[in-house]
C-alpha cells in the first residue's frame, strides 16, 4: 500500500502558515507500515491541484488531501475531486442542516457560501467525524481512493485517526510496521558519514534489509537515520539492533546518543555511571553550558554548578597563554564547586596568533587534566553554542578512554 499526502493552499507556498499536517500524517502512515513516498505542497490553483492530484493517483494507491475545504471562493478541492472523477457534486441535506445548526448554536448568522461545504462528490462519502464546518470526503476513483480533510490540524487529526487509517489498512494487502532509530553523531561531516557508510549502503540497497539516511542538525550534530520495515515491532527492532551493531564499529566514538539522547545527557549518564560530579568556568558560552545542564539535571546532583567569568586576555594574568588559562579555570571551577571534573573554553588572546574562530577547551579532573584545540566558524552565536557541545563531546570521548586523554587529543 503506497499513499502519498497533498497539502493544498496558497498559504503554505507563501510560507505563511508551516505545514504541520504533512509531517504528522507521515509519521502516522509509517507507524502503520503504509508507504509514503511523496509529499506535495500546491496553491490553490484548480490546473495545479489536478496535475497533482493525478500524478499522485499514478503512482499510489491512496491520496491525502489537506485543506481547501472551506466554504470561499479559493476552497476548490471538492470541485478539484469531483472533476477527476468525472462526477458532478450533490448538496447533503444532513450536512447542510448540521452546519446551519452549528452557527446558531454559537448566536451567529451563517453565510450562504458555507453550505458549498455540504456539496459532496457524486460517489463519494462523507467522513463521520466532523469537528468543524467542513466534512472530510472519501472518494473512490477504481481501484484507488482519495481522502479530502481540512487544513486545520484537530480537525484533520480526528478525521485520520477515526476513519482514514482504518480505511487505509482494510485496503491494505499486506500490514506492516515501519520504525526508524536515529544514531546522533558529533565530530565527523555529512559528506564524511557517507563516505565511511558507502559500503553499508550499496550491500543494504542490494538486500532490502533496512536503509539509512543522514540529517544534518546544526549543534546536534548529524544524524544518522536506520529505517526498518517488518511484519511487527518485534521483527523491525531486531533489523534495526542487528544494523546498529554493524554500524558502530565503522562510526565508533562518534556516536554519543541514540534517538532524543542529547550530548548533555549523554554526558551526565557516563559521570552517573562513574560516580563523578562536573562544575564549569563559562567565559565564551556565558551561561549556555549551564543552561543545558541544568536543564537536563535540574537536581544538579551531577552538575554542580559554574560561575561565568568575562572573557579577557588572559583572565587579567600577564603573560598567560590560553592553554594554560582554559587548565587553570578548569581546576577553579573543581575547587570552586567541589566537584570532580572542571570544564572551561577560551578564545586566544589578542597577542597570541590564532585563526578565527579558535576555541581552547580545558578539562580537569584528578587522572589527567589536558586542553585541546579547535577551530569553529567564526561569529560569536555560533561559537558560543558550538564549543557548549564540542566540550561535552570531550568529555564524553575522555570518560569513555578511562578519565585519560583521548587518543585523539593532544596532552598539555
Amino acid at each position: 500500500m503506497r499513499c502519498e499526502v497533498v497539502a493544498i493552499g496558497t498559504e503554505l507556498l507563501l510560507g505563511i502558515i508551516n505545514d504541520t499536517n504533512s509531517s504528522w500524517i507521515g509519521e502516522q502512515l509509517a507507524q502503520r507500515g503504509i508507504d509514503s513516498y511523496f509529499q506535495v505542497k500546491v496553491g490553490d490553483n484548480f490546473d495545479r491541484i489536478e496535475g497533482c492530484i493525478r500524478i499522485a493517483l499514478e503512482r499510489s494507491d491512496a491520496v491525502i488531501c489537506c485543506g481547501g475545504l472551506g466554504p470561499t471562493q479559493d476552497d476548490i478541492t471538492r470541485d478539484v475531486i469531483a472533476h477527476i472523477m468525472g462526477n458532478g457534486m450533490t448538496r447533503d441535506d444532513a450536512i447542510a442542516a448540521e452546519i446551519q445548526r452549528r452557527f446558531e448554536s454559537r448566536g451567529r448568522r451563517m453565510a450562504l457560501n458555507n453550505l458549498r461545504q455540504a456539496d459532496v462528490p457524486n460517489g463519494a462519502t462523507t467522513i463521520p467525524q466532523m469537528p468543524g464546518t467542513a466534512p472530510g470526503l472519501v472518494c473512490p476513483v477504481g481501484d484507488k481512493v482519495i481522502y479530502a480533510m481540512p487544513g486545520v490540524p484537530h480537525e484533520m487529526k480526528e478525521m485520520m485517526q477515526g476513519t482514514v487509517l482504518p480505511d487505509l489498512l482494510r485496503r491494505a494487502v499486506y500490514l506492516g510496521v515501519i520504525r526508524s532509530r536515529v544514531l546522533r553523531s558529533w565530530g565527523l561531516s555529512e559528506s564524511g558519514l557517507a563516505e565511511l557508510l558507502d559500503d553499508r549502503i550499496k550491500e543494504l540497497d542490494e538486500t532490502g534489509h533496512a536503509t539509512l539516511a543522514f540529517q544534518a542538525s546544526g549543534i546536534e550534530g548529524i544524524k544518522v537515520r536506520i529505517t526498518a520495515k517488518a511484519a511487527d515491532d518485534a521483527s523491525a527492532v531486531e533489523v534495526l539492533d542487528a544494523e546498529e551493531a554493524q554500524l558502530r564499529p565503522i562510526l565508533t566514538n562518534a556516536i554519543f546518543g541514540i534517538d532524543d539522547e542529547t550530548m548533555e545527557t549523554a554526558v551526565l549518564n557516563a559521570l552517573r555511571e562513574n560516580g563523578r560530579t562536573l562544575a564549569a568556568v563559562e567565559t565564551l558560552t556565558g551561561g549556555i553550558l549551564s543552561s543545558r545542564l541544568t536543564l537536563a539535571n535540574p537536581e544538579m546532583d551531577i552538575f554542580k554548578g559554574a560561575a561565568i567569568r568575562p572573557m579577557t586576555d588572559g583572565d587579567g594574568l600577564p603573560d598567560e597563554k590560553s592553554e594554560a588559562q582554559a587548565l587553570r579555570l578548569a581546576r577553579e571551577a573543581r575547587d570552586l564547586h567541589a566537584a570532580d571534573i572542571g570544564l572551561s573554553v577560551v578564545t586566544p588572546s589578542a597577542s597570541e596568533e590564532a585563526a578565527p574562530g579558535t576555541i581552547i577547551m580545558g578539562i580537569c579532573c584528578e587522572e589527567v587534566s589536558f586542553t585541546k584545540l579547535t577551530v569553529l566558524q567564526p561569529g560569536r552565536e555560533r561559537m558560543r553554542n558550538f564549543s557548549v557541545i564540542s566540550v561535552l563531546d570531550l568529555l564524553r570521548k575522555s570518560v569513555a578512554a578511562g578519565f585519560k586523554v583521548p587518543s585523539s587529543e593532544v596532552h598539555r
